[in-house]
This record gives structure tokens, C-alpha cells and sequence, in this order.
């Protein structure tokens, strides 16, 4: 503390006297020079020899802490930061761990600056931050679908919203479903998911490295966790710590197939209540008709999906191609149909929807499961599942009819799902077009638009139809358009057998065996 009060004395001493002068070269701040980095890219060596030059400012401060402590801040100092050899190759995932401030950053910008064209940082991925998103990825509403259900962004409700209105785990999300687009080979992350919370990080770490290897791409991501390694299963671990110390290792370039998380739940009989805790996050509606069986996946307390199975409607496409004609007797008896699978928006795309199929199949108590779905087009978790696609169903012929007298009177046939939409064109139209509309609901009289008019009975006859939808109100005439708009769909049909004995019809289209529960793994 003497020491301290004797500088103080003198500083104040220098500035009544003016003594304290600092030259120019004095008032440089940290320079930084660079003394050897070399990559040979035949062998797929990196090799680093990085230090730091550093000329400390001349102030009165600096120069004070200098005489306090018998320091030196006239002469440069060199600090090693990186010398190590690394063998990295184009389709290696390597996971870059240590302390803040240790040197991982610069290690990255040294790789990214040998790599050059062949290489984008997920920093330089530009966003546009007032477009849907599914405008501003992929070549084509297919390519973008699938690229953003690749990263976990698999939400109907999430493709609609710009960059700006989604979460930080979303946006992270959406960058590396950018970052894949790029084509590039070598992708670099700094800071990889350091804003995220550990589950969502986990989950980003294991999509990763399964969507790199599945291409052949190499991925190099830097964090202060440790916790990643299971997910990414990195083939190069590399620990920089303090100083010119590094720890490198290697292992088998293997994909992780299982996400760390997904081993922590396990699945458990549902109710309705753990259904509508999850229905917000459907893309349909909250209406689960006629429940049979509800099973949930659970980690600890916290619900992580639900899959609601459903008695059978009285026909569907693509069923007799695997069924012979069964009363509806029959059917209650011998047939479920998948109704709902919602898996909480934190958990996509690490195989839950199709957890939940896999292990509730065997337990639903009936021999054969159908599911219609118009996401099975995009995401074939179904079929993973041990399900079997058997065909897929053009849209409606009698909703084409509506569809093209709506597109006549002005309607955005791509906004039929939304109802208010609907609504507020159907406000605007005159009564001659208002009665235009009913007139090509009652020549298209679909078993789903009766059914809208008949919900207490099986069936209703064509004139009843007729004369309810003549005389139905505009708000009931809207939900019938956004019926048409489903029907407007292309959708799926998957089937599933548990019998052990074959039925003719799977033995003669050959699927039996794809489809037992044998084959369910």
C-alpha cells in the first residue's frame, strides 16, 4: 500500500509539472503478428505457430501499475498462443473445447483463413429478417420444407414467420439450415450454441453432425461446454487451454444414431389432458374425435409427445389396397387409425415422432393401424417407424371443382386454411357470388363437407346437404372452404400389420413382411 501512495505522489507531481510525455510509438496499442501457419491439404494437416506481439499504451495509468509492481512497458512482448499439428480431413467433425479466452477463437479464424472459398462460418450467414421463412430457404417449398424440418424447424405454424419473430433457438435453427444450403464442405461455428439452453444445444450438436456425415461434409465448431460430446461424437476433440498447451485426440468418424436425450424417456398411457396440453403446438386443430388409445413419451415430469389413436372412419383412400370390404363392425374391431402425433416444439427432429409410432403400435390392441398424413410427404418418420406407405392421394376431385369456382371469384386458394381470411372475402362478395359458392358445394357434395352438416349422425342424404348449405350462415360457409382447403391436400397413406398370420391382400401386393410387427424395430 506504500508503494501504491508513493506512484500516486508522483503521478500527481507529473501533472502540475507537465513531465509525463508519450511519444507516438508509445501510445500504440496490442499489435498482433502472425508467425507461421501452413495447411497441406494432401495430407489434411493443419499446422499452427501462432504468437502475439503486444507494446503496452504509455498513460499515466499503465505507467503507475508498471512502477507499482516493478513492471517493464517499454519493450514488446511475445506470447505463444497456438503450436500444434492437426489432422483434420473434409469430412471430419471436430469439437473445439476450453476456457474463455484460451485461443479457441483464433484457432477457428486461422482454419477458416487457410480453408478460404471452401469453407462459411455461421457468422457470415446472411438472413433476411421480414420474409417467411420458408421463402428465404431452398430452391423450391419442397427443398425448403425439408431443410428446415432437417434442423427441427418442422412446425406448419413456423414456416409462416419471418426470421424476426422467432426464438433464439429457432433462429439458431434456421442459420444452420442456411449454413447446409451453402453447399460448402468445411462448416465453422464459434461460440456453438452458447445463448442455448444445454437440452436444445444437445439436440442442435446431434442433427449436426448426423446432417454432416449424411452429406460428407466436415463440421468444426468451438465452445466452452463440454457437455456436447455424446451428441456430436466429434472424430477430433481438440482442448486448447491456457497458454500454448492443447490436447488433441481422435477417434472412428462414426455417426451418433441416437440423440443423449431421447434415452431419458420413455412412454407411458396418455390421457385427453396430456393431448391438449400439446394440441397448440398441432398444425390441424385441437379436436382429437372418438379417442381409442392415448400414449405420451415422458422425460422425468415434463411431456414430451403424444400420440392419440382413433376408431376407424367408414372409408378412406388407399385401404382396400390392403384390406379386403369390412363392416363397420369389423373395423372398430380389427382397425386404428393414427389420428394425432405432436412432439413439444423443443424435442423435433430427434426421432420422437417416430419413437412414438415404433413402441405404441404393439400396444393400441388392434392388428392393423392406418395413418393418413400430409407431413409424411416431407418427414418419413412414419416409415421409420416399421409403417409402410402404400399410397399417396392426389387432392379431391369434388374439392378441385370448389377450388376453381373460389379461384373465379378472387380467392387465394393457398389461404383457403385460414379462416378469417376466408371470411372477410366471403363479407365482400355480392349475394349472386355468395350464392355462386353454395351452388358448388351442393354439386360437390364430398363425404367431409356432409359430415360438417351431419355431426350426430354417420350419414345424411344429398338433399339435406343440399338445403343446409343454402341456407348456412357465412362463418359456417367459411369452415366449410377451409374444409375444401384440406381436401385440397396431398396426403399419405401408411399401413401397419401385427399379425402373424398374413392378410391375402399384403400377401399378394408383397408387403406383408415389410409390414408385420416383426419388422418393427
Amino acid at each position: 500500500m506504500g508503494k501504491l501512495r508513493d506512484v500516486r505522489r508522483k503521478l500527481a507531481k507529473r501533472r502540475v509539472t507537465g513531465s509525463c510525455r508519450i511519444s507516438r510509438r508509445q501510445e500504440e496499442f496490442f499489435r498482433i503478428r502472425q508467425f507461421r501457419r501452413v495447411y497441406d491439404r494432401s495430407s489434411g494437416k493443419f499446422r499452427f505457430q501462432i504468437s502475439y506481439e503486444t507494446h503496452t499504451p504509455l498513460t499515466q495509468r499503465t505507467l503507475a501499475v508498471a512502477e507499482a509492481f516493478g513492471l517493464g512497458v517499454d519493450e514488446a512482448q511475445r506470447f505463444t498462443v497456438l503450436d500444434t499439428e492437426l489432422r483434420i480431413g473434409p469430412r471430419d467433425v471436430v469439437y473445439v473445447t476450453g476456457d474463455s479466452g484460451s485461443g479457441k477463437s483464433i484457432l477457428l479464424r486461422a482454419i477458416r483463413a487457410d480453408l478460404g472459398e471452401e469453407a462459411v462460418d455461421l457468422s457470415e450467414v446472411q438472413v433476411d429478417p421480414d420474409k417467411p421463412i420458408i421463402e428465404t430457404v431452398g430452391a423450391s417449398v419442397e427443398e425448403g420444407l425439408e431443410l428446415l424440418s432437417r434442423v427441427g424447424l418442422n412446425d406448419a405454424f413456423l414456416f409462416l414467420r419471418t426470421y424476426s419473430q422467432l426464438s433464439d433457438g429457432q433462429k439458431y435453427r434456421y442459420r444452420i439450415a442456411k449454413l447446409i444450403e451453402s453447399g460448402k464442405q468445411w462448416w465453422l461455428m464459434d461460440e456453438f450454441a452458447a445463448c442455448l439452453d444445454r437440452d436444445t444445444a444437445k439436440i442442435i450438436a446431434f442433427n449436426l453432425q448426423k446432417i454432416a456425415r449424411q452429406q460428407g461434409k466436415a463440421v468444426i465448431v468451438a465452445t466452452t461446454h463440454t457437455d456436447l460430446f455424446e451428441d456430436l461424437r466429434p472424430s477430433v476433440h481438440v482442448h486448447k487451454r491456457f497458454g500454448s498447451e492443447i490436447s488433441v485426440k481422435y477417434y472412428p468418424n462414426v455417426q451418433a444414431t441416437e440423440c443423449s436425450l431421447v434415452r431419458e424417456m420413455c412412454l407411458v398411457e396418455g390421457s385427453l389432458e396430456d393431448w391438449r396440453r400439446l394440441a397448440g403446438f398441432h398444425y390441424r386443430s385441437h379436436k382429437a374425435t372418438a379417442p381409442r388409445r392415448i400414449f405420451c413419451l415422458k422425460r422425468g415430469d415434463e411431456l414430451c409427445g403424444v400420440i392419440v389413436y382413433c376408431y376407424p372412419p367408414p372409408a378412406c383412400f388407399g385401404r382396400r389396397i390392403v384390406l379386403p370390404k369390412l363392416s363397420m363392425k369389423e373395423l372398430n374391431e380389427k382397425l386404428s387409425t393414427i389420428s394425432r402425433v405432436v412432439v413439444h416444439p423443443k424435442y423435433r427432429s430427434i426421432g420422437l415422432g417416430a419413437k412414438l409410432i415404433r413402441e405404441s403400435l404393439p400396444l393400441v390392441g388392434t392388428p392393423y393401424v392406418e395413418l393418413i398424413a400430409v407431413m409424411a410427404r416431407y418427414s418419413p418418420f412414419a416409415e421409420r417407424a416399421g409403417m409402410c406407405k402404400i399410397a399417396e392421394q392426389s387432392p379431391h376431385k369434388q374439392a378441385l371443382a370448389v377450388a376453381e369456382v373460389l379461384r373465379s371469384l378472387g380467392f387465394n386458394l393457398q389461404l383457403l386454411g385460414s379462416e378469417k381470411y376466408v371470411l372477410s372475402r366471403l363479407q365482400a362478395l355480392s349475394s349472386g357470388d355468395l350464392e355462386k359458392v353454395k351452388e358448388a358445394f351442393c354439386r360437390n357434395n364430398h363425404l367431409r363437407f356432409m359430415k360438417h352438416f351431419f355431426t350426430h349422425r354417420v350419414f345424411g342424404s344429398k338433399k339435406d346437404y343440399a338445403d343446409a348449405v343454402k341456407v348456412a350462415s357465412v362463418e359456417r360457409l367459411a369452415h366449410l372452404i377451409k374444409i375444401c382447403g384440406f381436401l385440397l391436400q396431398s396426403k399419405v397413406y401408411l399401413f401397419w400389420s401385427g399379425q402373424s398370420e398374413p392378410s391375402p391382400n399384403l400377401v399378394r401386393i408383397g408387403l406383408f413382411s415389410a409390414c408385420s410387427l416383426h419388422m418393427v424395430k
